[in-house]
């Protein structure tokens, strides 16, 4: 998990627009990421890491316009580390995509109408699940599937993750 999550956060930097790069490392048996801040305490976990790239960065509308906004990124951020990170199997894995997928069928982004920080950090957690799924698999998770390929798409967030094919078109229908 460790150099997966220290690429996830040299590719945010890089998304936006940071120059300098920071000193990562990771700590504990669950290798949780460290910044190492030359000014100050180190920051300890991926999203409080991430949100303060952000705030570096000047992006704070990637962390919610709203109070609501914000809200509903914190809780996204959250359910990264808890429910994503945090799946033991392929039960657990396939219940994470069925709640995503019912909550997307009526969203373009996790919270609301604009990217968010939560799109990000979700997209990278679901990457490596993403890949291994079979084309009639990411049909039937077709709201993820849609979102996943928007945000793939979207500038400078793939960069180091390789493209995962997402069909926009079903080639059979299913009989129940």
């Amino acid at each position: 998990m460790s150099d997966k999550v220290v690429l996830e956060l040299l590719s945010l930097e890089k998304s936006l627009g940071l120059k300098k790069t920071n000193k990562y490392s990771t700590q504990g048996d669950k290798q949780v990421p460290v910044l190492q801040t030359n000014n100050g305490p180190n920051l300890i976990g991926l999203t409080t890491i991430a949100a303060h790239l952000v705030q570096e960065a000047q992006q704070k509308q990637l962390l919610g316009n709203t109070a609501e906004e914000k809200a509903i990124v914190q809780q996204w951020l959250e359910y990264r580390v808890t429910q994503i990170d945090g799946h033991r199997g392929k039960d657990e894995t396939r219940t994470v995509l069925k709640d995503l997928n019912q909550y997307l069928e009526d969203k373009v982004y996790l919270a609301g109408d604009d990217f968010t920080l939560a799109d990000i950090l979700v997209y990278y957690g679901l990457h490596p699940v993403m890949t291994e799924l079979a084309v009639q698999e990411k049909e039937k998770y077709v709201n993820v599937s849609r979102w996943f390929n928007h945000i793939q798409h979207y500038p400078g967030i793939r960069q180091h993750l390789p493209p995962v094919v997402v069909l926009k078109n079903r080639l059979y229908t299913s009989v129940h």
